[in-house]
């Protein structure tokens, strides 16, 4: 998913290498991503063909490496991102991230994305239906079951509100 995450930031334009990993960041909710992760993916991507390399001066001097998204590289995240497998399904992150970036998806590819997570929070929540009537739930394992068909509820409503922002755009 790293992957992704790093190339779809550039589908807004050329950026260098500390700016995407500040918003990989904020896109996960999570601490900026590591120069471990991070560089070794750029160096990656360039050799691919996925990503232009330039340098140009910062903003106190110092030189930046600039990475820009190819047509190869905006080809290839657009290929990955329309992939989505049962294990994709079941992640909440992946799902999300596709989600966002459903604008850069044609409409078929985002029917199809949201139809496999719908099925997947459909299994879950007969999962935890069962797991709610075959076992004697109490106390915290009761409000924690109780919490997680909350949470499959309220996607099933946002799944919703998403196929209906799909057939408004669609017209």
């Amino acid at each position: 998913m790293n992957d992704l995450l790093l190339l779809a930031s550039l589908l807004d334009g050329p950026k260098h290498g500390y700016a995407l990993k500040k918003q990989a960041g904020v896109i996960t909710g999570k601490p900026e991503m590591h120069n471990n992760l991070v560089y070794p993916l750029l160096k990656r991507f360039v050799s691919k063909g996925w990503l232009n390399r330039h340098q140009a001066e910062g903003e106190r001097g110092q030189t930046r490496e600039i990475y820009s998204l190819t047509s190869k590289g905006k080809q290839m995240l657009l290929q990955r991102l329309g992939e989505f497998t049962e294990k994709d399904a079941a992640s909440t992150d992946e799902f999300c991230l596709r989600a966002g970036l459903f604008g850069a998806l044609d409409g078929e590819k985002r029917r199809e994305i949201v139809e496999a997570r719908s099925k997947w929070l459909d299994r879950r929540a007969e999962r935890l239906g069962a797991i709610a009537r075959q076992m004697r739930l109490e106390g915290w394992a009761k409000e924690t079951v109780r919490h997680l068909r909350n949470q499959v509820e309220a996607e099933r409503k946002w799944l919703k509100r998403l196929k209906r922002i799909a057939r408004q755009s669609a017209k």
